[in-house]
């Protein structure tokens, strides 16, 4: 059959030189409806004069039919040849090579076809390898873009997602829901929240009309935040106002958002609201409402949303049984709980280990560790499978009750069984092992932590600082706090104190107060105190200029005894630049200025004749705010009067004389 002048240069690189693969015996290829003796023809090609070329049908009887590309014959094979080609794709163990000799034949719809089956096959790598292609061989549609983010999922980091946003160029597609909805549930999967916030709000202002999905995908975002209950209230006043009716996934999502928010009022009120509309509540529903009683252990409601459940005809799937069990763990039901997880095990819900961390957990806070312990054991004989969490439970509560050999035995048993570590299980390590003072042990830890790339968290700074201090080690303390603040973690205040009295003592005064800034310059306001405690690390560091930035910004809340000190050493030994500055600082925190301080200030600049005119300046700003140097201040000044100008220090002088003596006939 002579298709390939017909079908172009494409389609005869693939005919004329690779033998597609043959089709598998589930797809059957799309053939013509007309029967086998009406089809049965041979194709060839004339070339006319004008150097055209033409299909032709040769029918057995002879007679030569013109074929055009609307042909029947034409549509049956192209399907045939994009069939094959897209699963010459999908087989290949080469994309490259199969996206080079086959690609150009398929269309838009076809590759989406493809990126689907690599999507559900997880061949995530080969996904990503065709998208780019379909991009640089401008492939695409606006299902495309929302095809491959979804199919991505967790694994599409959210910058690369709003790259690939951000690339569209074509405003229809920028703004289509579907596109927008998966990019959005890209960040907001990935606990970008805000940036998915941030990002819909431009989307509006670009003119996106948004629909119930984008808001549900907003939504459940909300969930994973610690304010997000009240982002989601906002949502939903803006679903409201736009005239959007809520189905039963945004009802679904709200109550699971009120759960992890612990409003479990609200979580029962929308849950209620949602049936007296006319929605149908599902497993996730109640599991999710479940989960609202859970916060307070509120296991009589919780049953009675559990017999519900299970009068509508519902089954308890893994998620609602375990979200029951936290239930009777949090309200103290721990005879329940065990009657529960022996259900769990019957029904193979229990082969991983979150239902006995629920009820380890429980016993271990409540004081009840042997129990805890033989929950701990009856696990590991069943061989059930363990992220860690149970080990770090078990861990932390041999912590808390003052058993640190049993802590530290079960760390290094985690380290010599499994390879799987993660930020958890880690802080839970490192604080056995610094309980018990084993150094080496903790920095084997934290060189593990490099080498798996493990993000340190909070804890992790905090336990590591602490023990730091408690070992003596101030520097390596302080390092690690950098380190913590680099990262963007605002430190606890209390162990930022303790360590800046430390370094203090120890002489490391310029550390001390880089703590102090860490803490200045967080959102949080700081306790009153420290101010004076470091205003007086620095006056023994001779820090001076640091401890005027101190005093200045917090003079109100500085002792007068600190003021003193404070005062008294700058004018000896600060910067004579900044001593107009000081004098102004004291006197506008409600300190009236002493003769002593006047005297110390003069005295400074007679040393440095250069600063005359910064002791003109002081002596003008005496005058205007009522002071007035007393007479051996004054003697001081006359005696040196040649170095600052005898006529200007007079007028000055005499100024301040006046003012004296009128003060003095006021008082009489």
């Amino acid at each position: 059959m002579e298709i390939s002048p017909v079908l172009g240069h494409q389609m005869q690189s693939i005919f004329l030189t690779v033998q597609p693969p043959p089709l598998p015996s589930s797809i059957k290829p799309i053939r013509n409806s007309q029967s086998q003796s009406q089809s049965a023809t041979s194709v060839t090609t004339t070339t006319t004069n004008n150097g055209s070329r033409t299909l032709r049908n040769q029918p057995h009887d002879g007679k030569t039919v013109n074929s055009y590309p609307k042909s029947r014959d034409y549509i049956s094979i192209s399907r045939q040849v994009r069939q094959t080609a897209i699963i010459d794709i999908q087989q290949t163990p080469d994309l490259k090579l199969a996206l080079s000799r086959s690609g150009g034949v398929l269309k838009v719809q076809d590759f989406n076809v493809v990126m689907r089956h690599l999507g559900k096959q997880n061949r995530l790598k080969d996904l990503s390898q065709l998208f780019e292609w379909m991009q640089e061989n401008i492939k695409l549609n606006f299902a495309s873009y929302s095809s491959y983010m979804k199919l991505m999922g967790k694994s599409l980091h959210p910058n690369k997602a709003l790259e690939i946003y951000n690339g569209i160029e074509d405003n229809l597609t920028r703004l289509n829901p579907s596109v927008c909805n998966s990019v959005l549930a890209c960040l907001t999967k990935n606990g970008k929240l805000e940036s998915s916030l941030e990002l819909f709000r431009h989307m509006k202002r670009d003119g996106l009309v948004p629909d119930v999905i984008t808001y549900s995908t907003l939504l459940s975002g909300c969930a994973k935040v610690q304010d997000g209950y009240k982002k989601a209230m906002e949502l939903v006043q803006e679903l409201n106002n736009k005239g959007l009716q809520m189905d039963g996934v945004i009802y679904g999502t709200l109550i699971s958002v009120c759960a992890s928010c612990s409003k479990c009022k609200e979580a029962e009120s929308y849950f209620n609201q949602m049936k007296i509309e006319g929605h149908t509540p599902n497993v996730f529903h109640y599991s999710s409402l479940l989960n609202a009683y859970s916060v307070d252990g509120n296991y009589e409601k919780a049953e009675e949303i559990f017999r519900e459940m299970k009068s509508a005809g519902l089954v308890a799937n893994k998620v609602v049984l375990t979200t029951l069990l936290k239930v009777y763990v949090r309200g103290g039901l721990f005879e329940k709980s065990r009657e529960l997880l022996s259900e769990l095990e019957s029904l193979g819900y229990a082969e991983e280990e979150m239902p006995y961390c629920l009820l380890m957990d429980a016993l271990s806070k409540a004081g009840q560790v042997d129990e805890a312990k033989l929950v701990f054991s009856e696990m590991k004989r069943k061989n059930v499978k363990t992220d860690g969490y149970a080990y770090s439970i078990m861990i932390s509560a041999f912590c808390r009750y003052g058993l640190p050999d049993e802590a530290t035995q079960l760390a290094s048993e985690f380290e010599a069984k499994y390879e799987k570590y993660d930020v958890v299980i880690m802080n839970t390590m490192l604080c056995a092992y610094c309980r018990t003072g084993e150094m080496e042990n903790v920095m084997k830890l934290m060189q593990k932590m490099d080498k798996l790339a493990i993000n340190p968290d909070r804890n992790t700074f905090h336990i590591l600082i602490k023990y730091f201090v408690k070992e003596k080690l101030y520097m390596l303390a302080y390092k690690t706090l950098q380190d913590m603040h680099n990262r963007g973690q605002r430190p606890d205040e209390e162990l930022c104190s303790n360590l800046i009295f430390h370094l203090g003592k120890t002489g490391a005064h310029s550390e001390a107060y880089a703590v102090y800034n860490m803490l200045r310059y967080s959102e949080k306001p700081m306790c009153k105190d420290l101010h004076e405690k470091v205003l007086y690390i620095l006056i023994a560091g001779r820090l001076y200029k640091d401890a005027y930035v101190v005093f200045k910004d917090n003079a109100r809340l500085i002792s007068r005894p600190a003021m003193k000190r404070f005062a008294s050493s700058f004018m000896r030994f600060g910067n004579i630049n900044l001593i107009n500055d000081v004098m102004k600082a004291i006197h506008g925190s409600g300190y009236k200025i002493g003769q002593g301080l006047f005297s110390m200030a003069v005295s400074r600049y007679i040393g440095e004749p250069e600063k005359k005119e910064l002791l003109l300046q002081l002596l003008e700003w005496m005058g205007g705010q009522g002071y007035i140097v007393d007479s051996s201040t004054r003697n001081l000044i006359l005696k040196n009067s040649d170095l600052f100008g005898r006529q200007q220090t007079a007028e000055i002088l005499s100024k301040q004389h006046m003012m004296s003596k009128t003060r003095d006939t006021s008082k009489k």
